[in-house]
């Protein structure tokens, strides 16, 4: 009697399954904590042996920081869009706000603040923490320079007015995970009342020139599972 034909194996390219590892594990992080990363669990999701995840990922609090980093990013990309660079700085920074402001990144925030408490103990995720943060803090002292030479904002210092922007921010991030927290009159709107505040704008200035504002990102599917031979 023939035995049945095995379907055939196909072994992806380093770069591409590197890059659906840290997907999936950055999804993790985002939906339900970075606690939730482990080796086996980013394997069951892709329907591989956790050997090919350590394979990639010796070290798994490596994957952890990495996965972090892939989330924030693709976030930070998401609220400052490259495809909105040509717009005038009061529209991007009105687009900025609008959206952190309306709930739609929630998770984003979860993230944020699971991250400052982890990174307590965890060095790799406490340098990725340290770069995100730079990294977002120089977009926004960027956008609100430009605005400034366009005449659009009013301070002396964009890296004040940004702190300002981003420390109200962190703080509404702080209550995340209380839905009740926050349901206090325009509590919500606090981050853009400080931008407008610090940057000479009439109150509403923001919330005015937002416009279509939704986030931009698409929502990543969960990969098909798949089979790959463990590494020997």
């Amino acid at each position: 009697m023939t035995s049945r034909p095995q379907p055939k194996r196909t072994r992806k390219p380093p770069e591409e399954r590197r890059a659906e590892i840290l997907e999936t594990a950055a999804r993790i992080a985002l939906q339900e904590g970075l606690e939730l990363i482990t080796l086996r669990r980013v394997a069951d999701e892709l329907g591989v042996r956790p050997g090919l995840i350590g394979h990639y990922f010796p070290v798994a609090d490596n994957l952890v920081s990495e996965a972090f980093t892939y989330a924030t990013t693709a976030e930070r990309e998401s609220l400052l869009p490259p495809q909105e660079e040509e717009l005038p700085p009061l529209d991007r920074l009105a687009r900025f706000l609008v959206r952190l402001a309306d709930g739609d990144y929630l998770d984003l925030s979860r993230l944020w603040l699971n991250a400052r408490h982890l990174s307590r103990f965890k060095a790799a995720l406490r340098q990725a923490v340290s770069t995100q943060e730079s990294a977002t803090r120089a977009a926004l002292v960027t956008l609100i320079d430009k605005g400034v030479q366009a005449g659009e904002f009013t301070t002396d210092d964009p890296l004040k007015a940004a702190l300002h922007v981003l420390v109200t921010v962190d703080g509404l991030g702080a209550y995340a995970n209380d839905d009740t927290a926050l349901d206090g009159p325009d509590l919500g709107d606090m981050a853009i009342e400080t931008a407008e505040t610090r940057l000479g704008l009439a109150a509403g200035t923001l919330r005015a020139r937002a416009g279509g504002s939704g986030p931009t990102a698409s929502n990543t599917s969960r990969p098909t599972p798949t089979e790959e031979p463990e590494p020997q």
